[in-house]
């Protein structure tokens, strides 16, 4: 059976690694290499499976907005998991600045809500802008990529 004391040691260890930014930094960085071969990977796929297509270039732009549109949308996941903690400190914080400045609950609760749907919808938009501006740029790049590979 395992001594408290080393569960213990082994928590805070845990603990430890998990709460420094390079730990959450790599892992990121970790899981967007992966995707972004494993992406790779699938656009070659699908360009080997319709190599017997006499189109010269269309597979390549099939798989390259497919490889964008995939990688936007992972783009927008990603940003929404890195920003979620950060809308939530500040949407504390404006709660909690309210409430010290002597509003009542009612009125509180009232702005809370419309506090909530303007940060959300404010956030949707940028993580909206900034996915699609990724995925453009991920599909030309992998676009030409393709096609210089192809000659």
């Amino acid at each position: 059976m395992v001594d408290r004391g080393e569960n213990l040691l082994y928590r805070r260890f845990v603990l430890r690694v998990i709460s420094t930014r390079r730990f959450w930094f790599l892992l990121f960085v970790s899981i967007y290499g992966i995707l972004i071969c494993s992406l790779w990977k699938t656009v070659r796929s699908v360009l080997r499976w319709q190599s017997g297509v006499p189109s010269v270039g269309w597979p390549a732009l099939y798989a390259s907005v497919l490889l964008g549109a995939v990688f936007g949308v992972l783009a927008m996941v990603a940003m929404l998991a890195a920003t979620l903690p950060a809308m939530l400190i500040t949407w504390i914080t404006i709660l909690v600045l309210l409430t010290f400045a002597g509003k009542p609950r009612d009125l509180l609760v009232l702005e809370g809500k419309r506090i909530t749907k303007d940060i959300g919808s404010f956030a949707c938009k940028i993580m909206l802008r900034e996915g699609n501006l990724i995925a453009v740029a991920c599909a030309l790049l992998s676009f030409f990529l393709l096609i210089h590979r192809e000659d």
